[in-house]
C-alpha cells in the first residue's frame, strides 16, 4: 500500500473527528478546518491510489516486455 494512501486515511479521519468537534461545540471554524482537512486527506489518498495503479501496469508492462524479448528454446 503506498504511504500516501494511508497518510490521507489518517487525514480525512482526523478531519472527520475536528468537523464533528465543531458541529458539537458551535465552533465553525473548526468544524470547517476539519472538513478542509477530510478533503485533503480523500484527494491524497486518491493520489496514492494512482501512484499504486501506476506502478501496477508499469510492473506488468515491463513483465510482458521481458516474455516478449525471451528466446524460445530450439
Amino acid at each position: 500500500m503506498d504511504k500516501d494512501r494511508i497518510k490521507g486515511k489518517v487525514e480525512d479521519i482526523s478531519g472527520r473527528v475536528k468537523q464533528r468537534v465543531g458541529e458539537w461545540t458551535g465552533d465553525a471554524e473548526i468544524e470547517a478546518e476539519g472538513a478542509e482537512e477530510r478533503i485533503k486527506g480523500k484527494v491524497r489518498e486518491m493520489a496514492g491510489k494512482a501512484k499504486e495503479r501506476a506502478r501496477e501496469t508499469a510492473h506488468k508492462l515491463h513483465e510482458r516486455e521481458i516474455k516478449r524479448k525471451k528466446p524460445k528454446a530450439a
